[in-house]
């Protein structure tokens, strides 16, 4: 099976290389996307064979996310593995992933931090059950882990998505365009590695374009 790993990325030169090196010597091809970063994360990133789309400028995850899969498609994968550059996502729960979906065939199927959740920040944790109860009284059954990007997504489900966010959004609408396109959804449990870093995902700010995003969808679907 010919899975990439796209991996959005700015300001990431601390942890990429490692990352890239790890996940290019298992055979994977990794695709970064990468959001202007001000550091060395495209040298580190290339160094170590990862297939490069680069940025000038801050144009946000969900298009960098976007780009990746349009990337991976031309180059006829069979699936994608979308995870984040900051060192968070323990890699060798991918093959959880590919496990899932040799068992299920999922067309998508979701990192789920939930059950162990004790290394998320405080403020992360509530804004993620917040979003992720939001989102599955929409979607009819209850998704744990709504906002996670460590994700498997089948080559089905990138044809049919379509996906036009710019911003952490992102995630939400995947699984929005899944229950539009009858897409199947199963889980796995991860674990994710908080080392104290600062995160990029402003609570605040992101969780008010999140209910923006809701109510604009839900208005749009009812036209």
């Amino acid at each position: 099976m010919n899975v990439f790993i796209v991996i959005p990325t700015y300001n990431e030169a601390k942890t990429i290389g490692p990352i890239v090196k790890n996940l290019t010597g298992r055979g994977y091809r990794v695709v970064t996307v990468d959001d202007g970063s001000h550091d060395h994360t495209i040298v580190d990133a290339n160094r170590y064979g990862a297939e490069l789309v680069v940025h000038s400028k801050n144009v946000g995850k969900g298009r960098c996310i976007r780009e990746g899969l349009e990337y991976a498609l031309e180059n006829n994968c069979d699936a994608v593995i979308t995870m984040d550059g900051d060192g968070q996502h323990d890699l060798r729960e991918i093959d959880k992933f590919i496990d899932e979906y040799k068992r299920s065939g999922s067309d998508i199927i979701l990192g789920n931090r939930m059950k162990n959740p004790k290394n998320m920040p405080f403020i992360r944790r509530c804004t993620n059950v917040f979003m992720s109860f939001i989102i599955s009284l929409i979607f009819g059954r209850w998704i744990d882990d709504s906002q996670c990007g460590y994700r498997f997504l089948s080559k089905n489900a990138i044809e049919k998505m379509n996906l036009k966010t710019t911003k952490y959004e992102i995630e939400s609408e995947m699984l929005l365009e899944a229950k539009r396109n009858k897409l199947s959804i199963s889980s796995v449990e991860i674990d994710s590695i908080y080392r104290g870093q600062s995160s990029q995902i402003n609570p605040f700010s992101d969780t008010i374009r999140f209910i923006k995003f809701i109510i604009h969808e839900s208005l749009r679907r009812k036209t």
